[in-house]
């Protein structure tokens, strides 16, 4: 099918490979692996305990893409997790995914990322808490407008934005290990002492989290250009960018400063360009910054309105989130919907308490949806363009990790992982009274 030409359901095919890969590295990477190293360096305290929680997570965040591949293969319509919770289980169990989304998993990451381009944009001009807000806010409405007026222009200022961030990372690496040498010491541990297998998992934790947002591209499916081939292509490629990246990045870091000062940074690249090059690297840092970090948020809110719509054509949300634009053949609607529910999860600050609360929990999702992908191998009729290396160790070792992350939850925190919890399954009553309102 030609790009721009209709899906039958009036949404426009612009998204081919290149354009999808960047969104699977655009929504991945944003500002952590440039401003604050994760919880890695802080539980890890030896070098290659480091790199190498940062590869295992890397592997398995590749393991979570190909099932997300396999399933894409298989269910070509938009909206991801969304229809393949609904296929594999129950439409209950989308519902709750897609509710979980709108309350803040989805819209909280968009207020958050927001906020930190708007906090770096105070970097060069200086503004209070009322004026951040607004920049945030402002953000937001733009990157809407842009998604607004057509998925093929929100999808190539994520290219461009993509391939912006990845010169940073490289130019970050190439500047480190060539004039790093003038450092007496390279890869110097942590004087804290050895690593233990808890730290190593709590730092496997913290790393599954960084990669977090690979399966965003799933939810246009139906813009994609061949989307039961381009999608598994782009997670697969996009995944291998990103794990390189990030080693790469934690390389130099270890490379031209200590452990301890790395896990004890929270701008750990200006902290890199200052060792390097004298006092200076804040500006530079904050330009980085705000820009991977408005890359992010073109794909974040390019993907999250297509799972809205996904639902309202089921008959699970407003009729009218279920319409497309006349002219752009975009879910104008829903982009609008998310855009101010966003806007004003900002405005109020509330994202902070409800989004720690309720991220973790999609990785009950993800262990569910894997869980599905076999189920749906047993299944009479169900056919597949992609299947998943090294089945069917691959989806239950996927399986483990996402339970694990739970689990650490629930045992670290379980107050707030149970009111977490309890928010994502208040969404069952409000199901069933859509179902009432508008049976499937």
């Amino acid at each position: 099918m030609a790009e721009g030409e209709g899906t039958g359901t009036g949404l426009r095919r612009a998204i081919r490979l290149p354009h999808a890969t960047a969104m699977v590295v655009g929504t991945i990477i944003g500002a952590s692996i440039f401003v604050q190293p994760s919880e890695v360096t802080s539980q890890v305290h030896s070098v290659g305990g480091v790199l190498l929680v940062w590869f295992l997570a890397g592997v398995l965040t590749l393991i979570g893409s190909l099932v997300c591949a396999e399933l894409a293969s298989t269910f070509t319509r938009t909206g991801g997790v969304y229809v393949y919770l609904s296929e594999a289980f129950h439409p209950a169990l989308g519902f709750l995914w897609g509710w979980a989304m709108l309350l803040t998993m989805h819209s909280g990451i968009i207020a958050a990322i927001a906020t930190v381009f708007a906090r770096y944009t105070g970097t060069f001009i200086p503004m209070g808490t009322g004026g951040s807000r607004l920049v945030a806010i402002a953000v937001i409405l733009v990157l809407s407008a842009v998604n607004y007026v057509g998925v093929r222009h929100g999808s190539r200022l994520q290219t461009v934005f993509t391939g912006g961030k990845l010169l940073a990372v490289v130019a970050i690496v190439g500047l480190g290990f060539a004039l790093g040498g003038r450092v007496p010491e390279h890869f110097v541990g942590s004087s804290v002492g050895g690593d233990s297998l808890g730290g190593f998992l709590l730092a496997m934790v913290a790393g599954l989290f960084a990669y977090g947002g690979w399966h965003m591209v799933t939810y246009s499916s139906e813009e994609t250009v061949e989307p039961a081939k381009t999608i598994p292509r782009a997670l697969l490629i996009g995944t291998l960018i990103v794990t390189a990246a990030y080693m790469a990045m934690t390389a130099v870091y270890l490379y031209v400063m200590p452990l301890d000062q790395v896990a004890a940074s929270t701008r750990v690249a200006a902290d890199l360009a200052d060792t390097l090059l004298g006092s200076g690297g804040a500006g530079a840092m904050s330009a980085i910054v705000m820009f991977s970090s408005f890359g992010a948020l073109a794909g974040i809110i390019l993907a999250g309105p297509r799972v809205y719509y996904a639902m309202a054509q089921d008959g699970l949300l407003f009729k009218w989130l279920g319409d497309l634009h006349p002219r752009y053949g975009t879910p104008h609607r829903a982009i609008i919907l998310q855009a101010i529910w966003s806007s004003a999860l900002v405005a109020t600050g509330t994202f902070r308490a409800l989004f720690t609360r309720v991220v973790y929990t999609e990785w009950i999702f993800f262990a569910l949806m894997a869980i599905g992908l076999m189920l749906l191998r047993k299944r009479p009729g169900v056919s597949r363009q992609y299947s998943i290396p090294l089945y069917p160790l691959a989806p239950l070792l996927f399986i483990v990790s996402s339970l694990a992350i739970v689990v650490n939850t629930l045992i670290s925190n379980p107050k707030d992982a149970s009111i977490g919890l309890g928010l994502v399954l208040l969404g069952l009553p409000v199901y069933f009274r859509w179902l009432r309102r508008s049976p499937r």
